[in-house]
């Protein structure tokens, strides 16, 4: 996942200026720059961040090169939710950015047969998980538990997915934040693209 920011300030002063009026329209620059600043760098580093999809982990869901802003305020006030695509420093090296989805949420049990996902969940509901965004399906055995804070993550591309089942579970201090709007490209365009709502399609066993 690559971040991708990009700022030029272009300066045009005319050599029949006089030195007072150059030295003015620079200040004016610099006052223009730090206005700015102080107004998108709390907006970058506290509510939204926008994001280059690079790879093919979520595929079908999200495309090589698609432009995403992700929502990083919303896990401030609420929790995450299975079946939220969220944006991540990966655990092994925090200077990558990964972007899974949410399939255990903390003090549950994920168990993995085949192409199978089931959940018990910490109130002892075990759950078979619909996964209609999966189109390339893998053969995991496998059974983990989650702790709290902790959260299980896969991509959607089964097959070609760096996540959880590799190299464990995500803490939550890791979270970005959530994939809030996808921009580009303009025919994909959506609000909270990706996300699937399991409350409605969920299966007790």
């Amino acid at each position: 996942m690559q971040k991708e920011i990009s700022n030029e300030e272009k300066e045009n002063i005319t050599p029949t200026q006089t030195p007072n009026k150059k030295y003015s329209g620079i200040w004016e620059t610099v006052k223009f720059a730090f206005i700015a600043f102080i107004i998108v760098w709390p907006v970058r580093a506290f509510v939204a961040q926008p994001f280059i999809v690079s790879g093919s982990s979520m595929i079908p869901t999200f495309e090589n090169s698609q432009y995403l802003i992700v929502d990083q305020i919303s896990y401030r006030l609420e929790n995450p939710k299975r079946g939220d695509v969220v944006v991540f420093k990966y655990p092994n090296d925090t200077t990558k950015f990964f972007i899974k989805r949410i399939i255990g949420l903390p003090e549950e049990t994920i168990t993995i047969d085949g192409s199978k996902v089931s959940i018990e969940t910490k109130d002892g509901e075990k759950i078979e998980l619909d996964e209609p965004y999966v189109e390339n399906k893998s053969s995991n055995n496998m059974k983990v538990q989650t702790a709290v804070g902790e959260y299980f993550v896969m991509g959607d591309n089964r097959a070609a997915s760096s996540d959880s089942r590799y190299w464990g579970n995500l803490d939550e201090h890791f979270l970005i934040g959530k994939a809030f709007v996808r921009l580009i490209p303009f025919q994909s365009f959506g609000i909270n693209p990706g996300h699937y709502d399991y409350n409605l399609e969920e299966k007790s066993q």
